[in-house]
């Protein structure tokens, strides 16, 4: 099965790859795009269509996997510009007719790493270690859809009755 993992923002969108099956999970590719800080919340956001269309054309996922959104009081402006997005990142999917899958950070933190509380550096540490990675991967934004593409993966096969090939300890 292959998973399109995005971390959506609106600024940086990190996203990965992954194939998963029997064995262990595969890093196809992973990286960011980025949109041009001088362009309108509108432009942002077509950018951001047209280079999720463009993944999905070239890696043909199953699945694309994205964190739920999450409002803290003290932030609610940021939750509401990753809405729009993931918003768009939504909408590519469906027109595309590729199955969406949406977990909460607190659920990914702890498939991956054990912990629904870990911190960002935990997270790039345990994403490297279950991948098996040289470096830690970089920046936050490529290890958070790393993570939920795993998180992903590690669901699928809870769900069939068979457990996730590692977890990060």
């Amino acid at each position: 099965m292959r998973i399109l993992g995005i971390d959506p923002g609106l600024q940086v969108c990190g996203y990965a790859v992954l194939n998963a099956g029997d064995g262990p999970e595969a890093l196809v590719e992973a990286g960011v795009f980025r949109t041009n800080s001088g362009l309108t919340i509108e432009q942002k956001l077509n950018q951001i269509a047209g280079d999720t269309r463009t993944l999905i054309k070239k890696f043909r996922p199953e699945v694309v996997a994205v964190e739920q959104l999450y409002s803290h009081y003290a932030h609610p402006r940021t939750a509401i510009l990753m809405g729009h997005a993931r918003g768009v990142i939504l909408q590519k999917a469906a027109e595309a007719g590729v199955e969406v899958r949406s977990f909460s950070a607190t659920r990914i933190k702890k498939s991956v790493t054990g912990s629904g509380r870990a911190s960002k550096e935990q997270m790039q540490k345990a994403v490297q270690t279950v991948l098996h990675l040289r470096q830690m991967p970089t920046p936050s934004d490529v290890a958070d859809a790393m993570a939920v593409a795993l998180c992903c993966a590690n669901s699928r096969f809870v769900a069939i009755g068979r457990r996730p090939s590692r977890m990060a300890h």
